[in-house]
This record gives structure tokens, sequence and C-alpha cells, in this order.
């Protein structure tokens, strides 16, 4: 027994060191082939769509009736005074409500080269619906492709409307985003930017769609359609970016635009009168480590689409028998500030922003196709505090809008204003994933 255990043993030790040395082989082989595979895909660039967005809920209170979207979640001002029999005021009402609708999905898209530009793409979409009647249901926010060249980029899709900064906008936690002191549309379009160093050339032309312009026929993109032309939207920037993440931006726009308001008069005779008009803006935004400042400036005329006041009206029956009309543009002058700080977790901001009806250039036979023809002007001031913690947005926002309701003359110039004022509490619950 002890020769046999003898030979085993001797046979058993250089099977021993041969394992050995072959597991080292098999092991040294596989890390070889993953360090190989590791480089091999780090050197290919990944491709497909990532999802993120926010899970929000938004608690309302309004001291009084306001003009607004989607069952008040989307504030633009007070409503005027009704006065019944009794002489009390209807609209002197208050409300509350809690609504979930702006809940929303993001995809990112990654793809291949083409034409010699990075491709990518984007899809964003909420569930705040298209119409009261809608609300909660799921809809298109933004859908684009972007070609990027070194200092070229070429976008073309539905995105936000040339005049919304989105380099530059109020950070407020109300869902109107300071409108309507500021332009809010979003529309399809194809922009083209060209960069030089600091500075940025952009043209756009853009269509309209779930922002669209008033007229005979209500709210719709057929005006703009019916003009066969896309409105133009033309601007220069101006981006520094210092240390400490210091950023200076400055910039300045104009934008075209032509409506064809009818197709056949009233009488039934056809009619091609249409309705150019033009808008610009000059804007400013200068960001420390601490606080981050902003302000724009607007004027323009059928500022209906970018859900600002203002519109148009029929300025002259040329024919009364075939009803032939021409048409003048409503002028708006809107300004707005907007200061935060930067704190990781918590931030503190204050939004204020004016709007006046300037009336029209031209005298007014007829009907206004505009928002707020009898506003003289309005005004907002909204305090605002945001804490973060990880994925968990808890939000305040205090505000106050007051509306000066007076009657149109003959230009649309409203006189005899008499303000109205609301006031909205605003809580709001965010999750970022």
């Amino acid at each position: 027994m002890r020769c046999l255990f003898l030979k085993e043993s001797v046979i058993n030790e250089p099977m021993t060191a041969k394992r050995s040395t072959l597991l080292f082989f098999i092991i040294s082989s596989i890390a070889l082939i993953h360090a190989g595979l590791l480089a091999q895909a780090a050197a290919k660039p990944v491709f497909g769509i990532s999802f993120s967005g926010f899970v929000k809920t938004d608690l309302i209170y309004d001291s009084r009736q306001t003009v607004n979207l989607r069952e008040g979640h989307y504030l633009l001002f007070p409503k005027g005074e009704a006065i019944d029999k009794d002489g009390l005021d209807i609209n002197a009402a208050s409300s509350f409500h809690m609504l979930s609708s702006q809940t929303r999905f993001l995809g990112k898209i990654v793809g291949p080269d083409a034409l010699g530009a990075k491709t990518s793409g984007l899809i964003e979409a909420e569930f705040f619906g298209t119409s009261d009647a809608d609300i909660n249901g799921f809809r298109l926010r933004h859908a684009y492709v972007k070609l990027n060249w070194p200092t070229t980029e070429l976008m073309v899709g539905q995105f936000w409307h040339a005049m919304f900064i989105t380099d530059s906008f109020p950070e407020v936690v109300s869902f109107n985003t300071g409108a309507p002191f500021q332009p809010f549309s979003r529309a399809p379009q194809v922009r083209l930017t060209q960069r030089f160093g600091r500075f940025s050339l952009i043209a756009a032309a853009l269509a309209q769609r779930d922002f669209v312009s008033n007229g005979p026929d209500g709210a719709s993109s057929a005006y703009a359609r019916n003009a066969a032309c896309p409105e133009v939207n033309l601007k220069a920037q101006y981006l520094w970016l210092g240390e400490g993440g210091r950023e200076l931006l400055a910039g300045a726009s104009v934008d075209y635009k032509s409506l064809v308001p009818r197709l056949s008069t009233p009488a039934g005779y056809r009619t091609d009168a249409s309705l150019r008009t033009w808008a610009g803006q000059a804007y400013f935004k200068y960001r420390t480590s601490a606080a981050t400042l902003k302000a724009e400036l607007i004027y323009g005329q059928d500022l209906h689409h970018l859900t600002m006041l203002g519109g148009y009206a029929v300025h002259e029956v040329t024919d009364p028998v075939k009803g032939f009309e021409t048409y003048t543009p409503l002028d708006t002058v809107s300004g707005w500030l907007d200061v935060q700080t930067n704190g990781p977790n918590f931030q503190a901001g204050l939004f204020a922003g004016y709007s006046k009806n300037l009336g029209a250039k031209e005298t007014i036979d007829s009907a206004a196709y505009a928002r707020g023809a009898n506003i003289a002007g309005l005004y907002r001031i909204a305090p605002r505090a945001l804490l973060n913690s990880g994925k968990l947005r808890l939000a305040a926002e205090v505000e106050w809008s007051a509306a000066a309701y007076g009657t149109p003359d003959g230009r649309g110039v409203v006189s005899d204003a008499k303000w109205i004022g609301n006031l909205r509490l605003l809580g709001a619950v965010y999750y970022f994933f």
C-alpha cells in the first residue's frame, strides 16, 4: 500500500504542475481576449436611444377665475369682471386643483454619421393633451433630427419656436414658463446654425401646429398654411464662457410671418387678402456660481401664436357687396426679468414681467382676432423656492398677475382701464428619472 501511495504521489506531482501551467494559460488567454473586446467596444460608438423624464404633480390655488389652458394648469392672466344682476362679480371666485398632466418622457437618439456629420435625434412627449377635453392625453412636444459638422448644425423637426430662447428663459415653477410676457410656442421647422467662434448666426423657417394664429374660423394653422410661405426668423447670438461657471449670453432676432385669413368672403367670392407682420427681440443672460440673471424685450405684431397678447383686425372693407377686406395687426411690447440663486440643493428666484397692448397703426373697421384685445396691459411678480434632494424636487411659487381691462378705441388702443388681479399659490413635486 505504501509503495502504491508513493508511486501515486510521484505520478501526481508532475500532473499538478502541468495543470497549473494549463490553467494559467487559459486565464491569460481569457484576459487578453476580454481586454481586446473592451478596446474594440471603446473604439466602436454605441448607437441607440436613452430615456429620461420626470413625474410632476402641481397643486394650484387661485384667488380668482383666470384665462387659462388645461383646467387652469397653464395660467395666462385673470379674467375681467362679469357683473351679475345684484352687482356682484361672478369671476371673483377662488378655485383649487391638482394635476399630474405635465409628467414627461424624453428619448435621446444617437446614430452613425451621415453626410460627414454627427447625427442625433430627440423625441419628447407628455400627458398634457391637446385641449381641455383631451387633458391627460399623450401628446408630442418635440421630435427632430440633427446633423452636426464642426461649426454647423442643421435641425429638422418640431422644437421650440425660434423666439423661445432655450439658453435663456424664465426658470419659474409654473408651466406657463413666463407666458404671456415671453414667447411660448413649439413649431415644425428647419433651423440652420453657423458658429464663428463665440458668435452664431441662426436662420429658421417655421410652420404652425399646436400654437396657431387666430382668425375668422377661430384658432387654426390654416391661415399660415394658405399663405404658402413659412415664417422666417433670423438671429445673431454671442456666448462667452469663463472660469468658475461664468457665462454671458446676448442676442437679437427678427421674425417675419404671413397669413391669409380667408379663401372666400362671407358673400362667397374668392379672396387672397393677406396679413404680413414683423417681430423682434433682444435677450441677455449672465451667470455666476452664485446666481443667474436673465432679461428679454419683445416688440411685435400679431403675437397670438406665441401665446402673447395681440392679433389682428379688419382694417377696411374695400367692397361691401362682395365682402373684400384688408387687415391690420395689433402691436405688443413686452419685457421680463428673472433672477435665481445657483445653490446645489436650494434655489430661490424672482420673475417680473410687463406687457402692453399698443393697438394698431391703422384704424379698425370691425372684428379683432386677438388675445386680450380689451386689455391695456399686464404685469406679473412671482417669487419662488426650490429644494432638491437626489432625484426629488419640491417647489413653491407665489404668483401675482394683473390685467388692465378697458374699452378699445378705433385703433385698438384700450382706455379707461381697471386693474384686476389674481393670486396664485403653486406647489409642485418632481421626481426625475
